[in-house]
């Protein structure tokens, strides 16, 4: 008797180890297939983990404007609502995000709900519970570097998580660690220099990002982008340094020859 239970116990820990290694392989098959937008950066769906690597923390407002861009894209009538994690400390050093400024990206403020936690493993519970709730379009955790509770085991768990729930999970870093993730996709950041606005060329206009896919796929052969926010969707801009590779600037302006500063007119006082 004893060993028919032990065979039905080992049957079922069978069929549940199977059923987790699937849900992966499906998650992959759906990174595959993204949508392409005509604007030549993949329209991502939902349900993905998502690492969001930058090499500072000054950085970070840079990070979490590309991951707000994104869960712009995932709002449906019923999923409405942005939560943003970060540690209480964190906070208080460097500040929240700022609510009109959130507009720019099509986000009301009433929809961002902010989490601030005393410690990462707070932080890590609240992120795995609310991808359950089924208002949430996205989730957005401002994690720092490579925490020690954040390990490959954690972010496997998390990433089956988002996969079933069909909720994202952005994690901000920072830092030029790459530590092991199960995320299912990783990218590398760099902010680059606003576009110019049309009628002051001084004003700050459009934000534009650097982007590097080191990790995963999104059916795509490009890899890299530059980026930049319309105020509804992202747009793949040409890469000018290879445009400045293939036309060379010019010869060099004439100017007037040395030897007329020595004309002595010109040195009376």
């Amino acid at each position: 008797m004893q060993t028919q239970d032990r065979q039905q116990r080992l049957a079922a820990l069978r069929d549940t180890i199977a059923n987790i290694e699937r849900k992966p392989a499906l998650a992959e098959m759906r990174t595959s297939a993204f949508d392409e937008a005509a604007d030549g950066f993949p329209r991502l769906p939902g349900g993905l983990l998502q690492d969001v690597c930058t090499d500072a923390v000054r950085n970070g407002g840079a990070s979490l404007g590309f991951a707000l861009g994104q869960v712009r894209t995932l709002f449906t009538p019923k999923r409405l609502a942005v939560l943003y994690l970060q540690l209480a400390a964190d906070g208080q050093f460097f500040g929240l995000p700022y609510g009109p400024g959130l507009s720019c990206f099509g986000l009301d403020p009433a929809q961002l709900v902010i989490v601030r936690t005393s410690d990462m493993q707070d932080l890590l519970w609240v992120a795995e519970e609310a991808l359950a709730c089924r208002a949430v379009a996205g989730i957005v955790a401002d994690i720092g570097g490579a925490p020690e509770l954040l390990d490959f085991t954690a972010s496997r768990r998390l990433s089956l998580r988002t996969a079933e729930s069909g909720t994202s999970l952005f994690l901000l870093r920072y830092g030029a660690d790459r530590p092991a993730s199960a995320a299912h996709l990783r990218w590398h950041l760099v902010p680059h220099q606003s576009g110019r606005k049309p009628f002051d060329d001084r004003a700050p206009g459009p934000a534009r990002w650097g982007l590097t896919l080191e990790r995963g796929n999104t059916g795509q052969s490009t890899r890299e982008w530059i980026l930049e926010w319309t105020g509804n969707a992202f747009k793949s801009l040409p890469d000018r340094t290879e445009k400045t590779r293939q036309h060379p600037p010019g010869a060099p302006v004439s100017l007037p020859s040395p030897a007329l500063l020595g004309d002595p007119i010109s040195q009376t006082g």
